[in-house]
């Protein structure tokens, strides 16, 4: 029997090469490498690689070399101490490496009286040293989340745990415009700061115009080596601005910071947040080390009051004990009555638990990161979207799979699904197509094409008639989805016979689309959207024209939220700043700083609640941020329909 032909192309180790690029940073080496190998072009470019792969490969090999040195079952390879090298030839011995002395080239080094050091380089004393950052995780009441069972921990037996670890990230103190920029098109939710390396949030593609360099020919044509690491880039290509190094807290000059409460009980970046849509003193946030928080906030004191909102007891915390290196939380999903909430994570497993922090039942179906969860509007269903390429459907009271869809063929990853009505539901991926599938049949009966990169984002309107994707090719697209099932449109897998509204005037991918609930009669309805091109911009959904571009932002957006009555819109950005604007007047009406260090603000969510109004904010500082909105005039006044002449914000930028 002729053993199976084992093949290795270039192409396949260009885009591991690549990939591992991208895990370490080094951006402008895997753009280089992107377009001189024209990966592009390649049918591996799509495929999902996971993180770290090419080090796990590598490993293999060192087992392999290892088997291949020591078959035999002498005394000299059965206690051989010597390591294994990728480029140095393995030499069996019985001697501990750890025992020789170091080579004279690292006996002679040249020796420096720390004296003569600069300040920043002497050794910090006990009383410069920063503060040790207090472990919340012991007054905590930590519920462990089953993991994925049979799995081996990949290698620990056998290979270090330096071996399999990606490089250390150097500590910049603020960023490159084609780092950041590159993450954009990465589509990670990372700060601007890349202290402890990449915060990855999205899958790795790449979208195909590779628009990196959005700063000034002077700054484009410095060397790495020389680059003016204070710059960032700027929507216009042709404006470079300086990262604002100021403190945490309101933008004017006249809101008591005290009405931003810090919740800090993670120990790592924070992904995503989430209130209980029925009991508003619930609110999830969930962050890159696999946890889930569920805090019990008090109830704020009224807007009238002096005093301010108290901080809540330790949080129940729901410990993703998974032995995967990468649990990061993509999203958090309460159904309507609040009871249960939906659990997406790197990990591939499907959890959903109760208010309390009880697991209701969780499942290991997916076999790639899950991106999004959904529960349909009655609470029977709940929707994954996978990296695998598949939605999955599943039975909530049941506890059990319903269904798994495969629309997205070829190796396409499934970034986000939205439910149309109780039955309906649309799956958008990474191959530029929308399905629009009913949960008892196999296969969509729908298919909606208009963009011509991934799609990452796709929203309903409230009255289900049409829906909104945003894309990497810059776009957003509103699609009429109310006569589906009618006349030649329950044909399964009829393409769409009838182009959606196209949005364009962003110049780079769109990641968030909103739909405005402030509809008067007579009038169409609004759309947001937010882009990595740092701005955010209202349309005109039935016409497609641009109202208002929102330029306040100085890096790229990460989320944009409507208040739940559409008069407000909130975006975040990866620059620190959570701005608040007011549909009607297009102002900005209230900002806040996350802080210099770590200023990313990842996701947002607004609640308004029986009088509660807040929003809360996933910060990349390993904090979550509570606003108590009612605690701000401007935007009381102007919510409750009274004309101001006051000056909308006075804001130092």
């Amino acid at each position: 029997m002729t053993a199976a032909p084992i093949i290795i192309t270039a192409d396949e180790i260009n885009c591991l090469i690549y990939s591992y690029f991208q895990d370490s940073g080094f951006n402008h080496s895997a753009f280089a490498l992107r377009n001189e190998g024209r990966l592009q072009n390649s049918p591996y470019f799509q495929k999902h690689i996971p993180r770290g792969e090419l080090i796990d490969l590598l490993s293999k090999a060192l087992l392999y070399l290892e088997v291949e040195s020591h078959w035999r079952t002498d005394s000299l390879t059965t206690n051989c101490k010597a390591g294994f090298s990728l480029l140095d030839p393995h030499i069996c011995s019985l001697d501990d490496p750890s025992e020789k002395s170091p080579p004279p080239s690292e006996m002679n080094m040249e020796t420096v009286d720390s004296e003569k050091l600069p300040v920043s380089a002497q050794r910090p004393t006990a009383s410069s040293a920063p503060a040790p950052t207090p472990s919340y995780a012991t007054s905590q009441t930590k519920i462990p989340l089953p993991t994925r069972s049979g799995l081996p921990r990949p290698l620990e037996s056998t290979i270090s745990k330096e071996a399999t670890t990606l490089p250390e990230q150097p500590k910049l103190q603020s960023p490159t415009p084609d780092s950041a920029a590159a993450d954009g098109n990465a589509k990670r939710k990372t700060s601007p700061v890349p202290i402890d390396g990449h915060v990855e949030k999205r899958a790795r593609h790449m979208s195909t115009d590779m628009d990196i360099d959005g700063t000034s020919d002077s700054a484009r044509s410095k060397s790495p080596g020389t680059r003016d690491m204070s710059v960032y880039s700027q929507p216009d290509a042709t404006k470079v601005a300086k990262v604002e190094m100021r403190s945490r807290g309101p933008g004017d000059f006249v809101t008591d910071p005290r009405v931003v409460l810090l919740l800090p009980g993670h120990q790592t970046e924070v992904f995503v947040c989430a209130f209980n849509p029925k009991m508003p003193n619930l609110l999830a946030s969930g962050s890159k080390d696999g946890v889930v928080n569920v805090w019990n906030l008090p109830n704020p004191p009224p807007a009238t009051s002096p005093d301010f909102a108290e901080a809540p007891e330790d949080p129940i915390a729901l410990e993703n004990v998974s032995n995967f290196s990468q649990g990061d939380l993509t999203s958090l999903d309460w159904n309507f009555d609040g009871t249960l909430l939906a659990i997406g994570s790197y990990d591939s497993i499907l959890r959903v638990c109760t208010s309390s922090g009880a697991l209701h039942f969780s499942h290991p179906q997916h076999q790639g990161p899950i991106f999004a969860t959904r529960f349909s509007r009655n609470g029977t269903w709940l929707l994954t979207a996978s990296l695998d390429g598949t939605t999955c459907l599943w039975d909530v009271k049941e506890k059990r799979l319903h269904k798994q869809y495969r629309c997205h063929k070829g190796g396409y990853c499934c970034l986000d699904v939205e439910w149309l009505d109780e039955d309906t539901f649309a799956s958008a991926g990474a191959d530029m197509r929308i399905f629009i599938m009913r949960v008892d049949e196999d296969e969509s009966i729908k298919t909606l094409i208009g963009h011509k990169d991934e799609i990452n984002q796709i929203r309903v309107n409230p009255s289900g008639t049409r829906l909104a994707s945003c894309s990497d090719d810059g776009t957003a697209c509103i699609w009429k989805v109310d006569n589906i099932g009618k006349g030649v449109d329950n044909i399964p897998g009829l393409s769409a016979s009838e182009q959606g509204v196209m949005l364009k005037g962003h110049n780079h991918s769109v990641s968030t689309v909103g739909w405005s609930k402030d509809h008067p009669a007579g009038t169409n309805e609004l759309l947001a959207t937010s882009s990595f091109d740092g701005t955010a911009r209202l349309w005109d959904s039935v016409t497609g024209e641009c109202l208002h571009i929102f330029k306040d932002h100085k890096g790229p957006l990460y989320s944009l939220t409507f208040s739940p009555n559409g008069k407000f819109v909130a975006t975040g950005s990866g620059d620190g700043w959570l701005y608040i604007y007011h549909i009607r007047s297009r102002e900005r009406v209230w900002s806040w700083f996350a802080g210099s260090g770590k200023p990313g603000v990842f996701e947002i969510d607004w609640q308004d609640h029986e009088g509660i109004n807040r929003i809360a904010m996933a910060l990349e500082c390993r904090q979550v941020a509570v606003v108590d909105v009612a605690k701000l005039d401007l935007l009381r006044t102007l919510q409750n329909g009274i004309r101001t002449t006051a000056r909308i914000e006075n804001v130092p930028i």
